[in-house]
C-alpha cells in the first residue's frame, strides 16, 4: 500500500515563497527580538519601513527547515541557523544597516508589570500620596510598606523597591503597581544579529567606530609582535623590534671593542664625559637661580614705605 503523500498547508507554501524571495532580493538582514512587543507597535514599524525594508515573522521550526534545505546551495546560511532561537523575526533591506537599526529601535512603548515577567530594570515606588482610600491599608501592610493616612488617602512614607532587574515580577508587586497605575517598563524591538555578505555577527558591531577598530588592530599587532619575538620567528610585526635590538647590540659591541661605528660616537662621548652633556642645562639653571635671588633681595629691600626700626631705642 502506497504511503499517503503529505500535503503542506497553503500558508506554509506562501511563507516559503516569501522567505526565498527575500533571501534572493535583499543582501542584508537584521535578526530582531520582539518579546513583549504589541501588535500595534509592530504595525507602526511596518508602516514606517515601507519601501525601505521588509519585516518577516514566522515559526522557528519552519524557518530552520527551509534554511537547512537552502544551505545546500548556499553554505553561508549555516551561520544564520545558530541564531534562530526565541521570539525572533527578520528585517530584510538593501539600505544602510545603522539607519535601519535606529529606526526600528527608537519606538519604545510603556508596559505594566505583569506577574512572572522578567524585569528589564529595577522599579522603585517613591514616597508620597497614592490616591488610594484608607480601606486598602492592609494591602500595604502585607508588603511591609510603611504608610500613613493624610487627607483621607494613603501616603507612602519611604522609598520602596518593588522589582529587581533580571528577576521575575511577583504577584504582590504587580498588584501594587497596577493599583498605583504605574507602567514602569518600556518594551520595543531589539536588534540581536546582522546577516551580511554570508556572515552573521552581533548587532553591537554596528556601534564600532574607526577609533575602536584601530585600537583592536593595534592590540592584535602588539600580540603578534610579542608572539613572534617569543618564538624567535621573524614577521612583519616583529621586524622593527628585531632591528632595534640589533642596533643596540652593535652599539654595545662598538663601545666594548676597538671596532668603531659612527652610530656609537655619541654614546662613547657620553660615557667618556657625562658632565659635558649637562653643561648646556647648567647656565640656564644658574641664571634662573640668580634671577630669583635678585627678586627676593628686591622684595626684602622694599618695605612698602614703612619704617619698622625701633625709634624708642
Amino acid at each position: 500500500m502506497a504511503t499517503p503523500q503529505r500535503v503542506l498547508h497553503p500558508r506554509k507554501i506562501k511563507y516559503e515563497k516569501t522567505l526565498l524571495n527575500c533571501l534572493e532580493e535583499y543582501k542584508k538582514m537584521l535578526v530582531i527580538c520582539v518579546d513583549n512587543v504589541g501588535s500595534k507597535q509592530m504595525s507602526e514599524t511596518r508602516h514606517k519601513l515601507r519601501g525601505k525594508a521588509q519585516i518577516l515573522m514566522g515559526k522557528n521550526t519552519v524557518v530552520r527547515k527551509l534554511l537547512r534545505r537552502e544551505q545546500r546551495g548556499d553554505p553561508a546560511l549555516a551561520s544564520l541557523l545558530k541564531v534562530i532561537r526565541g521570539n525572533i523575526g527578520f528585517i530584510f533591506t538593501n539600505g544602510d544597516l545603522i539607519e535601519l537599526r535606529d529606526m526600528v529601535t527608537e519606538t519604545r512603548d510603556p508596559a505594566p508589570a505583569k506577574t512572572g515577567l522578567v524585569a528589564p530594570c529595577s522599579v522603585w515606588v517613591e514616597p508620597g500620596p497614592t490616591g488610594l482610600d484608607p480601606g486598602q491599608t492592609a494591602f500595604f501592610q502585607a508588603l511591609n510598606i510603611a504608610t500613613k493616612i493624610n487627607r483621607g488617602a494613603i501616603e507612602i512614607v519611604s522609598r520602596v523597591q518593588m522589582c529587581f532587574e533580571g528577576e521575575r515580577v511577583s504577584a504582590s508587586a504587580a498588584g501594587l503597581l497596577a493599583k498605583l497605575n504605574m507602567k514602569p517598563f518600556f518594551f520595543g524591538i531589539k536588534v540581536l544579529h546582522v546577516f551580511e555578505g554570508g556572515s552573521c555577527y552581533s548587532a553591537k558591531v554596528l556601534d564600532l567606530t574607526d577609533d575602536d577598530i584601530m585600537k583592536m588592530f593595534v592590540g592584535g599587532l602588539v600580540q603578534a609582535a610579542c608572539l613572534s619575538l617569543g618564538l624567535s620567528y621573524p614577521s612583519m610585526a616583529s621586524i622593527p623590534h628585531l632591528m632595534s635590538n640589533a642596533v643596540r647590540k652593535l652599539i654595545a659591541f662598538s663601545i666594548e671593542t676597538d671596532y668603531k661605528l659612527e652610530i656609537a660616537d655619541d654614546f662613547e662621548a657620553f660615557l667618556a664625559d657625562p658632565s659635558a652633556f649637562a653643561v648646556a642645562a647648567g647656565p640656564a639653571t644658574g641664571a634662573g637661580g640668580e634671577q630669583k635671588k635678585e627678586e627676593k633681595k628686591e622684595e626684602e629691600e622694599d618695605d612698602g614705605g614703612f619704617d619698622f626700626s625701633d625709634d624708642d631705642e
